[in-house]
C-alpha cells in the first residue's frame, strides 16, 4: 500500500485510499502534436547523441486527467537499432522534496507497436485509452498501461528521487528491439543533464529500474553504457529489474502456443521487422499477413489472451516452419541475445517468476524449461551466472509459484528497497554461487530449408 500521501502526489488512488480515478468510457484519437517532430536546420546526424532538440513543461496526467505535478519533456537526438539518428522523447518528474544528485531512470513496460502509447504521450495527456470498434473490440488501450505505472512512480517520488521516463521504443515504437531501448534510455539521461530546469547535474547518481519491457531497456542500458555512453556509465549505481527477456529464440519456443502470450510472437515479428528494416512478408502465410496487419499498431494489452495458441508455424509458410531457416531471423535473434552481449559494470537486483502455467504457457519446449508465461527463467539464471562469473554483484530471486503479471507485485518492494540501499551507499548484496544453472545462451545457427 502506498498510502494517501502517494496518492495525493499523483492523484492516483491506492488500495485503502480515497477511491479510484475513473476510466473514461472512450477517448478520441490523440491530438496531432508538433512537439515530436524535429524541425531544426542542423541535420540530426550532425548532432551528438543526447543533444536537446526541444523542451516543454506539461502537467503529469493519469488516464488523460491532469495532476498538480509538472513534467519536463525533452525531444532529444538518439540512435535507432540500425544506427540511424532519430528524435525521441523523455519526461522528467521532479518532486517537491527532490534530493540533489539522486536520479532514477524508470523504464516503462508500455510494450506497444503504436507510438501514441509511449510514456511521453500518456504523461502529456495525449494518448488513446478506450476506442471501441463497431464489433465492440477495444483496439486502443495502450496508453492505459503507462497510467497504471503511476503506482510505481509514486514511491520513487516520495523518496525524493527525480525520475526520468524515456520513450524507450523510440519514435516508431520498435517493439522488442532491445539495443535500441538501451540507447534511448542512455541518451534520455544525457539530455536530461543539459536542461537546467531538471536540476540533474553531470555527476548525479543514477539508478535503473524496470519490469518486463522495462527490464529489457534497463538491462540493455546497463550492457551498452560503458561503450555507448561512458559519461552516463560512470554515474550508474545499479539496475533493479524483473521479468527479463534474455534470448529471444528461446522465448519464441516457450511463448509460442501459449493461451495468454501467444500473440506476443506476432508482435515481435512486426516490431523486429520494423526496427531492423526486414521484409518478412515473403516468409508469411496468409494467416501471418492477416495477423501482422492487425498487430501493426497494437499494444500488449490488445494481445494478452486474444491470440490463444498462436505459434510461429501459424504465421509462416510451411517451408519456413523452422525459424532458423529464415536468415534475417537468425541474425536478429543473435543480435538481441543478451548472452552474447558485453557484460555490464554495475550491481544488479533481478527477480524472475517461473510458474507460467497460470497464464496459459506450458513448460517443456526444447531448451527452455519453465518461465513466467512469456519470459524464460532458465535464460535469466544463465545470464546472471555469466555476470557472476565475470565478477558482477548480483542478487537473483526466483518466484516459483508466480507468473509474469503477479510477479511484478512481489518484485517491486524488493526492487525499491534494493535501489534505496544503493543511494544510501550500502554494499550491494549477492547470492552468486547459489543461482541454479540455466539454459544455453549460444547463438542460433542458420538452417537450410
Amino acid at each position: 500500500m502506498l498510502g494517501r500521501s502517494a496518492c495525493r502526489l499523483l492523484v492516483v488512488a491506492c488500495v485503502g485510499a480515497s477511491g479510484v480515478v475513473g476510466l473514461p468510457a472512450a477517448s478520441a484519437a490523440p491530438v496531432l502534436d508538433p512537439f515530436y517532430e524535429y524541425t531544426g536546420s542542423t541535420p540530426l546526424g550532425d548532432l551528438d547523441p543526447g543533444a536537446v532538440l526541444a523542451t516543454r513543461t506539461v502537467p503529469y496526467h493519469v488516464l488523460n486527467v491532469p495532476t498538480p505535478l509538472q513534467a519536463i519533456q525533452i525531444l532529444y537526438r538518439s540512435t535507432d537499432a540500425l544506427d540511424r539518428p532519430v528524435a525521441s522523447t523523455t519526461s522528467i518528474l521532479r518532486p517537491p522534496n527532490a534530493q540533489p544528485g539522486k536520479v532514477v531512470a524508470y523504464q516503462s513496460a508500455y510494450d506497444s507497436l503504436n507510438p501514441d502509447d509511449g510514456p511521453s504521450r500518456a504523461i502529456a495527456g495525449n494518448t488513446p485509452l478506450l476506442t471501441l470498434t463497431p464489433s465492440g473490440r477495444n483496439d486502443a488501450i495502450g496508453g492505459t498501461a503507462v497510467s497504471g505505472e503511476a503506482n510505481i512512480l509514486a514511491p520513487l517520488l516520495l523518496l525524493g528521487y527525480t525520475v526520468v521516463i524515456a520513450d524507450t521504443q523510440g519514435p516508431t515504437a520498435d517493439f522488442a528491439a532491445g539495443p535500441e531501448y538501451g540507447r534511448m534510455t542512455l541518451d534520455s539521461l544525457r539530455a536530461s543533464q543539459q536542461v537546467p530546469e531538471t536540476e540533474i547535474s553531470d555527476d548525479a547518481q543514477i539508478g535503473l529500474i524496470g519490469y518486463s519491457g522495462g527490464a529489457i531497456a534497463t538491462n540493455w542500458a546497463a550492457i551498452l553504457a560503458p561503450e555507448y555512453a561512458p559519461d552516463i556509465s560512470d554515474n550508474l549505481l545499479g539496475a533493479a529489474q524483473g521479468g527479463l527477456l534474455v534470448n529471444p529464440a528461446n522465448n519464441l519456443r516457450y511463448a509460442g502456443g501459449s493461451v495468454g502470450w501467444g500473440g506476443v510472437v506476432g508482435m515481435a515479428i512486426v516490431g523486429i521487422s520494423r526496427a531492423y528494416d526486414i521484409d518478412f512478408d515473403r516468409y508469411l502465410s496468409d494467416r501471418g499477413r492477416e495477423v501482422s496487419a492487425h498487430l501493426d499498431d497494437a499494444s500488449i494489452l490488445n494481445v494478452l489472451f486474444q491470440y490463444p495458441g498462436l505459434t510461429w508455424t501459424d504465421l509462416v509458410k510451411p517451408e519456413y516452419a523452422d525459424p532458423n531457416s529464415v536468415p534475417e531471423y537468425v541474425d536478429v535473434a543473435n543480435a538481441l541475445n543478451m548472452g552474447q552481449a558485453p557484460i555490464p559494470a554495475i550491481p544488479m537486483f533481478v527477480a524472475q517468476a517461473s510458474n507460467g502455467i497460470v497464464e496459459g504457457t506450458q513448460p517443456g519446449a526444447p531448451g527452455t524449461g519453465a518461465g513466467d508465461g512469456v519470459m524464460v527463467a532458465g535464460d535469466v539464471r544463465s545470464l546472471m551466472n555469466r555476470y557472476c562469473e565475470a565478477g558482477l554483484t548480483v542478487q537473483y530471486d526466483e518466484y516459483d509459484t508466480l507468473s509474469h503479471i503477479p510477479g511484478a507485485v512481489l518484485w517491486l518492494p524488493g526492487a525499491l528497497a534494493w535501489l534505496t540501499d544503493r543511494f544510501a551507499d550500502h554494499p550491494a548484496p549477492s547470492n552468486c554461487g547459489r543461482i541454479a544453472p540455466g539454459n544455453s545462451l549460444a547463438p542460433q545457427q542458420h538452417q537450410p530449408r
